[in-house]
C-alpha cells in the first residue's frame, strides 16, 4: 500500500488521505528527521506494551502518564509515540475533529490496543468507525519478524487462517492491527498500510531487531491546528527523539 504514502522534503512520510485533511497535522518520522528542534514538546507516554489509551486535554507537554494510545480533540496539541519495528497508527475521526496516536508493538496487538483506542474515542468522542481514517505507518514487516512459538501461537485468534503458529514462524503485525480496526468497524477503505519494513531499511529506519542496544526510536506524531502555522508543530513534534 506504499502508493497511499509520501516522503516529503523533511523526509517525513504522510498518508495521502490525512493530508487531504486541512485542519490535521501528521507525519511518520524517519531516521533522517530526527536531528530537528524539539520545542514545543509533544504529549508522549511511558509506552508500557500495554492496553491503555490516555486522554491529552492540552494542560502540558511530555510524558503525561502510562500507556500506549494518546488522544485528544483539543486543538494545538500534537501527539506523538515512538517506535523502531513496531507499529505506529494514526487514526482521525473527520467528523468530531478527535485523532489518536498508537504504539503498537506485539503486546499491545494481542491486547487489542487499535480496536480499544476505536472504542475509547467513540465513549469520550462519540466517534463512529465509519468516520475514523487509520494510517499504519512502518513498522517490521513479515520478512523480517520472525518469532518463536511461544508468541506466535497468541495469534491464533487474528490468524485462524493460519496452521504454522505452533512453531517458529513469521507475523505481519500491520495485518494483525489491521483486522483488529476492522473488528472495529473501519472499512477496508478507510485503512491505510505505509507496507515499508523498519528492519529491511537501515538507510531509513531505525530497528530494534536489527540493531539491538544502539537503536533509537523514531516520531510518529499527530495533531489538530490551532493555526495555520501549525505545519511548524508538527515538524518540531516528528523531531522528538529521546
Amino acid at each position: 500500500m506504499q502508493e497511499f504514502f509520501r516522503k516529503d522534503d523533511c523526509h517525513i512520510y504522510r498518508a495521502l488521505p490525512l493530508l487531504e485533511i486541512e485542519w490535521l497535522d501528521h507525519g511518520f518520522g524517519t531516521r533522517r528527521s530526527a536531528s530537528w528542534g524539539r520545542e514545543p514538546e509533544p504529549v508522549s507516554l511511558k509506552q508500557v506494551h500495554s492496553d491503555v489509551s490516555v486522554y491529552a486535554d492540552g494542560r502540558a507537554g511530555g510524558r503525561i502518564g502510562e500507556g500506549d494510545a494518546l488522544i485528544t480533540d483539543i486543538p494545538g496539541v500534537m501527539l506523538a509515540v515512538r517506535t523502531a519495528d513496531c507499529i505506529p497508527i494514526l487514526l482521525v475521526d473527520v467528523r468530531q475533529r478527535a485523532v489518536a496516536a498508537v504504539h503498537a508493538g506485539w503486546r499491545g496487538t494481542l491486547r487489542g490496543l487499535a480496536a480499544k483506542t476505536v472504542e475509547t474515542m467513540a465513549a469520550r468522542f462519540g466517534s463512529r468507525p465509519k468516520d475514523i481514517l487509520a494510517a499504519l505507518g512502518p513498522g517490521i514487516g513479515p520478512c523480517c519478524y520472525e518469532v518463536g512459538a511461544e508468541v506466535a501461537i497468541q495469534f491464533r485468534d487474528l490468524f485462524p487462517e493460519r496452521t504454522d503458529l505452533e512453531g517458529r514462524t513469521r507475523l505481519d503485525l500491520a495485518e494483525a492491527n489491521r483486522r483488529l480496526l476492522a473488528s472495529a468497524g473501519l472499512a477496508g477503505d478507510r485503512v491505510c498500510v505505509a507496507g515499508l519494513c523498519t528492519c529491511c531499511w537501515p538507510e531509513e529506519f531505525f530497528s530494534w531487531r536489527r540493531d539491538r542496544q544502539n537503536t533509537q526510536r523514531m516520531a510518529a506524531a499527530i495533531g489538530i491546528k490551532k493555526e495555520r502555522k501549525g505545519a511548524n508543530l508538527q515538524a518540531r513534534a516528528l523531531a522528538w527523539n529521546p
